[in-house]
């Protein structure tokens, strides 16, 4: 059975394939030594965003721009995503991966800063979809802010929400396992959102806003 589950979950993880632009990116996050979202978990990311015909999408930690990519691919034609990061060097790659993608300027909105000084400044309800890519000691500080910009139906996604397969070892106390544990808890008992944690990639965590 555990072979089983295994297989399929391989097959899953490779069953669609990447664009030509996320390729190109994914080599740059390898060159830049910069994490990559999976194929599956980008891929469920834009058929979310297609599914919703998403038009304002907020980001924090943009890497390389793999995630944002696969996002602009799910959005509507004139949706505009906001990815914030601190560090000017992921600006950049990211930009560098939307020009090769051929994104449109006006599609991207790329903000240098840290999420916590960046996000009071982002309007209320005004977001179809918040994604957080970032350590498990970094999400709480996030989670208020992100609920605050979603509009009702709206949706938040954490990525990496099993880290490294890790949080469901009960054995495992190791600082960012035992953090991102009480990120998943805290989320599935707030009664404002309707959540699901799918084993996809290394976990994707999804909590719509529902009042």
């Amino acid at each position: 059975m555990a072979t089983d589950k295994a297989l399929s979950w391989s097959y899953a993880e490779d069953f669609v394939a990447d664009s030509t632009s996320i390729e190109a990116a994914r080599v740059r996050a390898a060159e830049f030594g910069s994490p990559a979202i999976s194929r599956a978990s980008g891929a469920l990311l834009r058929t979310i965003t297609a599914a919703m015909q998403a038009k304002t999408v907020a980001e924090i930690g943009t890497g390389v721009g793999i995630s944002a990519l696969y996002l602009l691919e799910g959005m509507a034609s004139d949706g505009v995503l906001t990815t914030i990061d601190p560090e000017a060097e992921h600006q950049r790659q990211a930009k560098q991966s939307f020009s090769e993608a051929e994104i449109a300027p006006g599609r991207t909105r790329t903000i240098l800063g840290r999420p916590k000084e960046v996000l009071p400044r982002l309007a209320d309800g005004a977001y179809d979809l918040v994604v957080i890519n970032d350590s498990p000691g970094a999400i709480p500080s996030h989670l208020e802010q992100a609920i605050r910009l979603l509009r009702h139906g709206g949706l938040l996604a954490i990525t990496n929400a099993l880290w490294h397969d890790a949080v469901p070892d009960a054995a495992r106390r190791d600082e960012p396992v035992v953090q991102m544990r009480s990120v998943l808890t805290s989320l599935r008992e707030d009664d404002r959102l309707t959540v699901s944690l799918i084993s996809v990639g290394q976990g994707l965590l999804l909590a719509a806003r529902t009042q």
